[in-house]
């Protein structure tokens, strides 16, 4: 398996020069890393490729690095029913950098796009609808993104007397409190209540 894998992405690496910087396959799968201006060129090719035959969208999601300049990688996976292979495209973006859309070649990447952009910031130029899809109205920043806070910006609650949702900046009621994680058992350095008579000897000992 591992070879045909081999064989069907040095085919698409040949075929795609300057569009596909490489692949690789590890674990049975086949990844091929690709421009992230070309990636329209790069999807059609695997849907009508005789070689590839990948007509079915699978997803699209994303993977942040804060650290790395090209911030993102999105990362599409596509099927071959007829040849029964997997092929997974990953490419790398910045923050800044908008992405084609695929959705003229396959428009079931409608919703996975608005979802990437939702949670990760990622903009797709030339999709029909690019809005939010799982957040909620007026949401700030992108969730998934690993700098986003874990108690989130702002939270929502309804106003009974205003009679409507209303927004308000996040308030901590409780202070944040550090906690000894070292367990008894593992043997802290001060003595807790009662460890005393642990260390006691017994009788006839």
């Amino acid at each position: 398996m591992d070879e045909t894998l081999e064989k069907l992405g040095s085919d698409i690496a040949g075929a795609l020069a300057g569009s596909v910087a490489g692949f690789a396959v590890t674990h049975g799968e086949l990844t091929v890393a690709a421009s992230a201006g070309d990636i329209v060129k790069v999807v059609t090719f695997l849907r009508d490729d005789e070689r590839c035959q990948f007509w079915n969208f699978i997803d699209i999601t994303a993977i942040d690095w804060p650290a790395r300049e090209k911030r993102f990688d999105v990362v599409y996976h596509f099927l071959s029913p007829k040849l029964n292979r997997r092929i997974r495209v990953k490419i790398e973006v910045g923050e800044d950098v908008p992405v084609p859309s695929i959705t003229g070649v396959f428009i079931g990447a409608d919703w996975f796009e608005r979802e990437a952009y939702d949670l990760y910031g990622v903009v797709f130029v030339g999709h029909p609808d690019m809005r939010r899809l799982l957040t909620d109205y007026g949401f700030e920043g992108h969730p998934l993104r690993k700098d986003f806070p874990l108690t989130g910006f702002v939270e929502v609650r309804y106003d009974d007397e205003l009679k409507r949702v209303v927004y308000e900046p996040v308030r901590l009621n409780q202070e944040f409190r550090t906690f000894d994680f070292l367990s008894p058992w593992e043997g802290p350095d001060y003595v807790l209540p009662g460890d005393e008579k642990a260390k006691e000897s017994k009788p006839g000992s």
